[in-house]
């Protein structure tokens, strides 16, 4: 009985037919193809758990929590070794427990997943794994890269490689005992974050990558996860990449890290003493401008300041000024604060075109951007600053701007305008006029 490929499981594809003809089916098996289709994986899994076709070295399965990644990289185990294809494997984890728990005895790991008839033994003091036919698996924790100094193996098995303490030092010592076998072959499952060593991984020649999100396994997941997740984390940046697996960039000297940013959110902001709303306005509004920045943000009640929203973005005068004065209207605002350098009066002009009564106030900058940007990011440092809800793009640019390099961060620019006029005082990094 063999099955190829698939968008979907075939067992979804059969529970999708009418009644009698998936009865139909299930009643030409005999108990022992009956048996044997329990632990058939191709029978069960989604294509994107089936190892790919065509020569590679590594498969990188960058995916969503909930995906079904464990038992994907436990599957390929189960099916090398008892092939005999492979006689010594590697399974390295985040750390020796992650291994034991999760790679070899959870429910979906090695152990979990084979047929009682071709079950490996798990040799507790050994940290191995050893199948009928004499293949071994030997246990390793990314916490220790000095274990793998020495030993041979034809295959490897490395789960959550994006979590591992010492990635790079773990990972060339896997890769120098990758020595034996004609073909030796690694298995990489992890969801992403944005570690120099993984993104070395997909950008190798020889890595295939497969993506997949947590929704992609929602028939498998306990009701209403997916929904859960979905109305809590989507379009988050935390969502994006546990969820949708998207490789999340951070640069090198940039002034935020996504980690702080994450651990500094709110899912409602308290009392605001005050709002502001800011605008770095572009010059032009064409595909090829810079965006204009409009960020939100208020002082609360307990000294810290929620960012409420980032409405930036490629805009006419019109529209923005429009954008402006509407955030200003829904959040009670006292004032719209307007950078002059590259403007000039067009901001104040533009805004009193649509409400000449709008409390204004422009704002030049006669310092760097670095200068004026690194008190705020200070600030968060320090814990006094909130995001509130989706600012995913206003984040990435937090993350990705190297101060220097580059195009204008508009986004950031608003942002550090409304943060330094609520919690440094509006003379602090800044001429103010009218």
């Amino acid at each position: 009985m063999t099955f190829s490929s698939s968008p979907h499981s075939h067992a979804r594809t059969i529970a999708g037919l009418p009644p009698n003809l998936s009865a139909a089916f299930f009643a030409t098996l005999t108990d022992l193809e009956a048996a044997h289709l329990l632990y058939e994986w191709r029978f069960w899994a989604r294509r994107e758990q089936v190892p790919p076709e065509g020569p590679w070295e590594t498969w990188l399965v960058l995916a969503g929590r909930g995906f079904g990644k464990t038992r994907t990289g436990a599957e390929w185990v189960r099916r090398e070794a008892e092939s005999g294809r492979r006689r010594r494997i590697a399974l390295v984890g985040a750390t020796l427990r992650d291994v034991r728990k999760t790679m070899v005895e959870g429910e979906a790991g090695i152990t979990g997943i084979s047929p009682p008839w071709f079950r490996p033994l798990f040799v507790k003091s050994e940290l191995r794994l050893v199948w009928p036919n004499g293949v071994i698996a030997d246990l390793y924790s990314a916490e220790r890269p000095d274990r793998l100094r020495g030993p041979n193996h034809d295959a490897a098995w490395a789960d959550e490689l994006a979590a591992w303490k010492h990635l790079d030092g773990t990972w060339d010592n896997l890769e120098l005992t990758l020595r034996a076998g004609s073909d030796p072959k690694r298995v990489v499952t992890t969801t992403p974050k944005p570690r120099p060593g993984l993104k070395r991984l997909i950008a190798d020649p020889t890595t295939i990558v497969t993506r997949g999100s947590t929704s992609a396994n929602a028939d498998n997941l306990a009701r209403g996860y997916v929904t859960r997740l979905e109305r809590r984390y989507a379009g988050t940046r935390l969502g994006r990449q546990e969820m949708e697996a998207e490789l999340l960039e951070e640069a090198e000297g940039a002034l935020w890290s996504l980690k702080h940013l994450d651990r500094l959110r709110a899912a409602l902001p308290p009392e605001l003493t005050r709002v502001v709303v800011a605008i770095d306005p572009a010059v032009t509004s064409i595909a090829r401008s810079a965006e204009t920045g409009i960020v939100v943000a208020g002082l609360g009640a307990d000294g810290i300041a929620y960012v409420l929203k980032d409405l930036s973005g490629r805009h006419k005068p019109e529209e923005w000024a429009s954008r402006a004065i509407s955030a200003f209207r829904a959040h009670r605002a006292d004032r719209i604060l307007g950078e002059t350098n590259n403007g000039g009066d067009l901001v104040e002009a533009t805004l009193r075109a649509i409400d000449s009564t709008i409390p204004y106030r422009a704002v030049t900058a006669s310092r760097g951007k670095r200068i004026r940007a690194e008190p705020i990011a200070a600030l968060y440092e320090q814990g006094r600053v909130r995001h509130v809800g989706n600012l995913s793009r206003l984040e990435d640019q937090m993350v990705s701007w190297q101060p220097g390099e580059g195009a204008s961060p508009d986004r950031v620019d608003a942002l550090v305008w409304a943060l330094t006029d609520l919690m440094l005082g509006e003379k602090a990094f800044f001429y103010v006029g009218r």
